[in-house]
């Protein structure tokens, strides 16, 4: 017997399950579909754990720089991986208790815990982790299904034990050698994490430069810290075949500007890029469309191409980061339970790469506003010139910010240093109250103050 709800919401992630809560809450009756866990990517197999690996590593490096400092510590501190596994995982079940609570303390809210798939425009059927298969149907539909990590046609790749970037975190050892395939914000982060923890590593970037959608000088800044950890990064080098050997080992066959080369390695990390969730739902038969790579097409309201469905989050193609994903759930909820009319036209989309130092960057690179014809400003500082950065031994890194010469307002920036997530939300300020930037330049910031270096940034515009 098909089971009729007002709404249903397919994937309990970071947008899926505040919206569910929000529609029963709003006297909806809804049904929530997740297959794995709830929480999605973010809880438990992207943000909270990685960013929580992170910190160990952190730690760890600066217990070795402590006789630096003036503090006898011992520089070949020892990292117990399973320690920091069970640390990672403590704190992923907390936070994924705390979701599954909240879903479950929501009156008009029912959880399938499965795999759902359209069989007609309103209608679905769950595969329940128990065995059996419901039948619900609804006049409005919410797709939150997400990613996964991409698997790329390589030579031999399915006969060795690759990683990705969710089973690299359930390591109970240190990789003696860790070979990366993809030089993007997640094989970045994994390799100064697990260089920090005493890994070799070795990234093999198929393009010219790190981070792609970075500014050419922002991702040469980047490998030059990398490469200043210890980390090997080949540039336009390709892999070409992949072969295991008894003991797990593997050789990776690469194709250098040079010549040929062959990596041996203890552990294979691809990443390479995400896929979206969509090939087992059967979009067709509810007349939603997706585009060549197999995401929902969806407009600025994130209405798919039919009527009464909803996507949102990773599953759309839009930058695949958390807020994005929240963002799209406070959208749907201002326009159907509030009465609003929001879309995603020109939202002000930041994001941060995880390395030490951090790099924030929200907004249009120098690049971008180029490529746009726009008459610009910029305005750039090493952070070897920010005083608290030196006094804190940290001076690695650049603050950049791309100003529209006209107005003045602040189009984009990038914060590669200590705490750049952090002095990105100070400029994105900014820019949301659409200000030039001479009220940067003139404020007066708390010495010292990592802050304080936006006057100095700024200054150097007028000379």
């Amino acid at each position: 017997m098909e089971d009729r709800y007002d709404a249903i919401v397919i994937g309990a992630g970071q947008g899926g399950g505040p919206l569910a809560g929000a529609l029963a809450a709003a006297g909806r009756r809804t049904a929530i579909v997740e297959r794995t866990h709830v929480g999605g990517t973010c809880i438990n197999e992207g943000c909270t754990p990685s960013k929580t690996m992170v910190a160990s590593a952190r730690v760890v490096y600066l217990a070795r720089r402590g006789p630096h400092y003036g503090i006898e510590t011992d520089p070949m501190a020892e990292v117990d991986m399973v320690t920091v596994r069970g640390r990672k995982r403590a704190i992923v079940e907390r936070f994924r208790s705390s979701s599954e609570h909240r879903l479950a303390q929501c009156p008009g809210l029912d959880l399938f815990r499965g795999e759902a798939s359209f069989t007609g425009p309103r209608s679905l059927v769950v595969q329940l982790s128990s065995g059996q298969r419901q039948e619900i149907a609804a006049e409005t539909i919410f797709i939150n299904t997400g990613q996964r990590p991409t698997m790329p046609l390589l030579m031999g790749l399915d006969g060795v034990p690759a990683l990705t970037s969710t089973t690299i975190m359930a390591l109970d050892a240190v990789p003696e050698h860790l070979l990366i395939l993809g030089g993007g914000y997640v094989g970045v982060e994994f390799s100064q994490m697990f260089r920090r923890f005493g890994s070799e590593v070795t990234i093999v970037q198929r393009g010219a430069q790190l981070l792609a959608r970075e500014d050419p000088d922002v991702a040469a800044a980047v490998t030059e810290i990398l490469r200043e950890d210890g980390i090997e990064v080949l540039l336009d080098s390709t892999a070409v075949h992949v072969e295991g050997m008894a003991d797990e080992r593997v050789w990776l066959h690469l194709r250098t500007p040079q010549d040929e080369r062959t990596l041996l390695g203890s552990h294979l990390l691809v990443a390479t890029g995400r896929t979206p969730n969509t090939e087992a739902l059967n979009l067709w038969l509810a007349g939603v469309a997706t585009d060549a790579r197999g995401y929902v097409r969806v407009n600025e309201r994130l209405e798919t191409t039919a009527p009464g469905i909803y996507a949102l989050g990773d599953v759309t193609g839009e930058p695949a980061f958390t807020h994005v994903s929240y963002d799209d759930y406070r959208i749907i909820r201002a326009n159907l339970l509030e009465g609003g009319n929001r879309t995603t036209r020109e939202r002000l989309v930041p994001y941060t790469v995880f390395i030490d130092p951090e790099l924030g960057r929200v907004g249009l690179s120098e690049q971008e506003a180029r490529n746009q014809g726009r008459a610009i400003r910029v305005a750039r500082m090493p952070m070897s010139a920010v005083a608290r950065a030196l006094e804190v031994d940290e001076p690695r890194g650049l603050i950049k910010a791309v100003v529209d010469a006209d107005s003045g307002q602040i189009l984009g920036c990038a914060v590669l240093g200590l705490e750049g997530g952090e002095i990105l939300a100070l400029l994105q300020v900014a820019m949301l109250g659409r200000l030039p930037y001479t009220p940067l330049r003139d404020g007066i910031f708390t010495h010292p103050t990592l802050a304080e270096a936006l006057n100095t940034l700024f200054a150097h515009l007028d000379g």
